[in-house]
């Protein structure tokens, strides 16, 4: 089957992930990922070389016009829409590390997870200040579902971190790996953890790495968190409109976007153009206007703005909430994807995390 065109792909991949993915057999490929931080209910799909986490598990998905064929000797598997078939995909293989324990008897994909083809992802700490209390927690987040299932530990230490690093850049050729973490109780909001997991991944394995936290209070550590081994940092506002943040996120509210802004013009400082990022969930209530602004903004201290699509994850108080549409996703990708390239603030030029990864939204596609 001949693949689409460049434009073809780039509008099938903005569908998929707002529309999702049936799956004739849910388990060809890598496991998918239900609950829990990070992606979730997501499985990854590679078109025309770029890998992309797809929703599959939500109930937009299970309604999805879009349905994926088991896959042929070749490993390659048709979409369909509406039986009529329209591409050509792969799903990437299960990992070989996620075979192995650690020295004390944890799974290593209970440590840390494959996102995307190459990509190794891990959350630190499993439980944060917000999500201790319904009152105060993202309502979009599942941080505590995957832990609640068994399916990771509560806090990984910088030694187990670092030997499955190690073994998934050997076995599977991983490329960069995140560590995010949820928001300890401490001003450093998990910078500190950050540090150490780092120190320990960089003494064992030359592999890019991306820190994920909220802003702390001391800018100071930065520096630290630069000079312990991360490359890059992600300080991700979600949600920009001050009602709908307080609506939404009522704990990391507290946090305004004023001093996410300071944060983010002393992170460049640090770090460099380009390595420092924000997640911003579009299809919560944030008009296209805004979220465009404030890309601007973002672009001007030099921080990629990371758009990607809400995707509603089950369990949680939105995961009844709609998806965003097609139209409304290419809304925003289009011009921002303009604006990048513009400010030459390229996700191919960043060093590690969400942004280079660009699997949780075609926003790369876009930059071209």
């Amino acid at each position: 089957m001949s693949s689409p065109n460049a434009i073809s792909n780039r509008e099938l991949m903005t569908e998929l992930q707002t529309h999702g993915l049936r799956l004739v057999d849910p388990k060809f490929g890598a496991a998918s990922r239900k609950g829990g931080a990070g992606p979730s209910d997501h499985k990854a799909v590679t078109i025309d070389g770029l890998t992309l986490m797809v929703p599959v598990h939500t109930s937009t998905a299970w309604d999805s016009p879009f349905l994926a064929e088991a896959p042929n000797e070749l490993g390659e598997s048709v979409i369909t829409r509406s039986s009529i078939p329209i591409a050509t995909i792969r799903f990437p293989k299960k990992p070989k590390f996620y075979d192995l324990t650690t020295k004390d008897g944890v799974p290593y994909s209970h440590i840390a997870t494959l996102h995307s083809s190459d990509v190794l992802a891990t959350t630190i700490l499993q439980t944060c200040i917000r999500y201790e209390s319904r009152k105060k927690a993202c309502k979009f987040c599942a941080i505590g579902q995957s832990l609640a299932a068994g399916r990771t530990v509560a806090h990984k230490s910088p030694q187990q971190l670092a030997e499955v690093a190690k073994a998934a850049v050997e076995l599977d050729g991983i490329k960069h790996m995140v560590l995010t973490t949820g928001t300890p109780s401490t001003d450093d909001r998990g910078a500190s953890i950050l540090c150490d997991s780092a120190k320990a991944i960089k003494a064992a394995v030359d592999l890019p790495l991306q820190g994920q936290c909220e802003p702390p209070a001391d800018f100071a550590w930065f520096q630290k968190m630069y000079d312990a081994g991360i490359d890059t940092l992600g300080m991700h506002l979600e949600v920009i409109t001050p009602d709908i943040r307080a609506e939404i996120m009522p704990g990391k509210a507290t946090v305004d976007i004023a001093y996410y802004m300071e944060a983010f013009k002393a992170a460049v400082k640090v770090f460099g153009r380009a390595q420092v990022s924000t997640y911003i969930l579009a299809g919560l209530g944030d008009t296209q206007e805004a979220i465009l602004d404030i890309c601007k903004s973002l672009l001007d201290l030099g921080v990629y703005p990371f758009v990607v699509p809400f995707v509603p994850i089950s369990g949680t108080p939105l995961e009844d909430h709609p998806a965003p549409s097609t139209e409304f996703m290419k809304g925003i990708l289009q011009p921002l994807g303009k604006m990048i390239k513009e400010a030459n603030l390229l996700s191919k030029d960043i060093k590690a995390g969400c942004g280079k990864c660009g699997a949780c939204s075609s926003l790369s596609s876009y930059e071209q």
